[in-house]
């Protein structure tokens, strides 16, 4: 009989143009060997140009996703990515506390092209009662600046931006310096810097920034893809690495779709594979 592989649940906002949210991450974890599975938070119409509109779904529809999932299936990991009001990411905050897993928290608060997708009063809900439940928080810069006030302009300001998000209650924290002035590596090629740290220790993650602006859903795919590695048993740090990798890879290998940002290539490795 085949083996069942690791399962991993995305709790989520559809995006119709296929590039980030729930689709980003089900392809995410397609790719990286997992069983992905969903609870869809809101529907939006949207596509490579921005988000034209979004209907966020009733919390009784979201809590019976989840339960219908988590009570029969079960999970390894958990990712969460839109939750645009407080009272969705209270009832998800809640879930995830009653669940044996880990928790990947993607505090999305503006979409690749500015469109806000975070009501401004769930933004202290994401603060005392999502976070402290996340075993990994992955903010970008623009929403470390929401969550905390403390905004990033230099690698060394990366620390107190992590500082700031741990104060709230992660295990983990992955600040991420995409938006970040280039750093120059040591090949003298510009460089994407992560910061990673519990706290007490700390990982710095440099990866090559590749001249392609089509990267719609990185910030969904790295999420699911860090909670697929701790599914399949890696350590928080070995999970990160191992999801900076496949979005790098992703990113580099992202197409044009559509007449603005087209996504990144979730399927990098596997059509490499197939060419080999």
């Amino acid at each position: 009989m085949t083996a069942v592989p690791p399962r991993v649940l995305t709790v989520a906002g559809s995006d119709s143009g296929g590039g980030a949210g729930i689709q980003a991450d089900l392809k995410t974890m397609l790719a990286l060997g997992v069983h992905g599975m969903s609870v869809i938070t809101a529907v939006t119409a949207q596509n490579s140009l921005g988000v034209q509109g979004a209907w966020e779904l009733p919390v009784e529809a979201v809590r019976a996703q989840y339960r219908s999932v988590v009570d029969d299936i079960g999970v390894q990991a958990v990712k969460t990515g839109m939750l645009a009001s407080a009272e969705l990411a209270g009832a998800v905050a809640e879930l995830i506390a009653g669940t044996d897993a880990p928790a990947v928290v993607d505090p999305v608060g503006v979409s690749k092209h500015g469109d806000s997708l975070l009501a401004a009063s769930a933004l202290r809900t994401v603060r005392t009662r999502l976070l402290p439940v996340a075993t990994v928080a992955t903010p970008n810069l623009d929403e470390v600046a929401q969550l905390t006030g403390v905004r990033v302009r230099t690698e060394e300001q990366m620390r107190e931006a992590a500082g700031a998000v741990l104060a709230f209650g992660p295990k983990w924290v992955l600040i991420k310096g995409g938006h970040l002035a280039g750093d120059t590596g040591r090949d003298g090629g510009d460089q994407a810097v992560d910061l990673l740290t519990d706290g007490a220790e700390e990982h710095w993650l440099r990866a090559p920034r590749y001249d392609n602006r089509h990267t719609h859903g990185t910030g969904c795919t790295l999420a699911s893809a860090i909670a697929s590695q701790l599914a399949k048993g890696d350590s928080v740090p070995e999970a990160v690495a191992a999801a900076k990798e496949y979005v790098t890879g992703a990113i580099a290998a992202g197409f044009a779709l559509g007449g603005g940002i087209g996504p990144v290539d979730h399927g990098w490795a596997l059509r490499g594979s197939q060419a080999g």
